[in-house]
């Protein structure tokens, strides 16, 4: 009897045919962003179509701890090195991220932290990688953060409302 494990692993699950096993040692970077974003190779029953086309959007509202990697924003990292692992082309996969709340924080500039921003290097490298990183206004305003105070490349919207209904209005689906 095939047995069928789920990997869940930042909401996504990932069906295998056989159990999951390795734990934190199955998880490697890269193959696309080698500092960000690792993945677990899986055995999958379902395979992904070489044309397969990605266009998703991710909602991030809780700020990271002090000192550490946004986690909701390195899952855009991973859903581009857990594809591109699955053969799927880099240039077949649209991603965009909305900030809202008090994760504005950590796509602001350093001296507005107070510290280093931890999230600064990925977003620099997401962005690089076509990522479309937008700030809520509404919270932005709320927060005192103005569009100066934003890391470089980081656009500001109305509302995280109204960037979500623009990017569904393009075709992107909201990753959970």
């Amino acid at each position: 009897m095939r047995l069928l494990s789920a990997l869940i692993f930042s909401g996504m699950v990932i069906l295998s045919g056989r159990p999951a096993l390795g734990g934190a040692d199955a998880f490697s970077k890269g193959p696309l962003i080698k500092e960000f974003g690792p993945v677990a190779t899986v055995e999958m029953t379902r395979t992904l179509p070489a044309d397969s086309r990605f266009a998703v959007s991710f909602d991030v509202a809780e700020q990271s701890e002090e000192g550490k990697v946004n986690r909701r924003i390195e899952s855009a990292a991973r859903f581009l090195n857990m594809h591109v692992a699955a053969g799927v082309k880099a240039e077949n996969i649209t991603l965009a991220i909305v900030i809202h709340g008090k994760a504005v924080f950590d796509v602001s500039r350093d001296a507005r932290h107070g510290a280093e921003n931890a999230t600064a290097e990925l977003v620099k490298i997401l962005l690089q990688h076509g990522v479309r990183i937008q700030v809520c206004g509404q919270s932005a305003a709320y927060y005192d953060v103005g569009p100066d105070d934003l890391l470089p490349g980081v656009e500001m919207a109305l509302s995280a409302m109204t960037a979500h209904a623009q990017l569904q209005q393009q075709g992107f689906t909201l990753n959970p």
